[in-house]
């Protein structure tokens, strides 16, 4: 367990980052699933939306801040801007159950752990969907290798320690997770977010899994993820 100085993770105020782009259409569910929790603060990082996102997230009462576009930029903003001891990363289109706040503290609390997520669920009926959702919350639990449609989170402390989110296009969130792994452990809450089935709808289900993979498999070879997104964006 990570040491805040003399602050009780009990208590321990949760800052809750929400990178955005154009989320006009999901910022205010993402937001509300927050509301009913103690002692918790939202910060939504706009990277240039072209939509009403930012203006939803105002109206709701969040704080709200502007970064360069880049998920990985906006979420370490919103890291510099946040007053808790404790950090969640969420997408806009990801839901966190009831209790998430407890649960988080909780979590962090278990000997040797350094970060924690959730298992994860996904918002549409196919059958597919389910084998894609035993196969994360098996990496999850068994490899402790969340990504970041699974609200990561940990300790403010934890997260200067082990050097931020890298400025990658892509896979941000998986090198910050390796990172964490070689610090302590990663526990996984079996209580599940909710996240969005729309990259899987867009561009099919198999077909963006073995993208998926193709795209951890070459960067574990060794191949950066700048000429990764090159490659699929022609």
């Amino acid at each position: 367990m990570s040491e805040i100085g003399t602050q009780n993770l009990d208590i321990a105020k949760i800052s809750i980052i929400i990178p955005v782009l154009n989320e006009a259409r999901n910022i205010k569910q993402a937001i509300a699933t927050t509301q009913q929790s103690r002692n918790v603060e939202v910060i939504v990082v706009d990277g240039g939306s072209k939509d009403d996102t930012v203006e939803i997230a105002k109206s709701l009462g969040v704080k709200v801040i502007f970064a360069p576009r880049g998920r990985a930029a906006q979420m370490n903003a919103g890291v510099v801007a946040a007053t808790g001891e404790i950090l969640l990363f969420l997408h806009a289109d990801t839901r966190l159950s009831a209790d998430f706040d407890i649960m988080v503290r909780t979590a962090l609390q278990q000997p040797g752990v350094v970060a924690g997520a959730f298992a994860v669920r996904i918002d549409a009926p196919l059958w597919s969907l389910r084998l894609v959702e035993w196969g994360v919350n098996w990496r999850s639990h068994f490899l402790q290798m969340p990504y970041g449609d699974q609200a990561i989170f940990l300790t403010k402390e934890i997260f200067h320690r082990i050097g931020n989110f890298p400025q990658f296009p892509i896979l941000e969130d998986f090198e910050l997770i390796r990172r964490l792994k070689r610090a302590g452990k990663i526990t996984i809450i079996p209580v599940p977010v909710l996240t969005s089935a729309r990259r899987w709808l867009k561009n099919g289900v198999f077909q963006t899994t073995l993208t998926n993979q193709i795209i951890i498999l070459s960067y574990l070879l060794g191949v950066s993820p700048k000429q990764i997104v090159s490659w699929f964006r022609r």
